[in-house]
């Protein structure tokens, strides 16, 4: 399977690299590596993750963070990455810009 990060996840990802390295130097590195290789990951387990409404959503392994995506055919396709201490209602409301 192919796998598409969207802008918006990418842009997600940003500010939970800024958010690490704020709290340790070093620590947005870490957060990157881990938060790629769960996406990429994806590329063999997706399908077998819980759905939420119309998006799959996948667990980080090490971080508070879900990963929410889709598949269409043979592409698997990451709409957002967001922090799972965010208000519920603002990240339902993240979710509904990608329908």
């Amino acid at each position: 399977m192919t796998l598409k990060v969207l802008q918006k996840a990418r842009e997600d990802i940003l500010l939970g690299i800024m958010f690490y390295n704020q709290q340790e130097e070093g620590l947005g590195n870490y957060f990157y590596d881990v938060l790629i290789s769960d996406i990429e990951s994806l590329q063999i387990y997706a399908g077998i993750h819980p759905k939420i409404k119309t998006f799959y959503r996948a667990l980080s392994k090490r971080f508070p963070y879900s990963i929410y995506y889709k598949i269409d055919d043979d592409l698997i396709k990451v709409y957002a990455v967001l922090d799972n201490r965010r208000d519920p209602k603002s990240m339902e409301s993240r979710l509904k810009e990608k329908i």
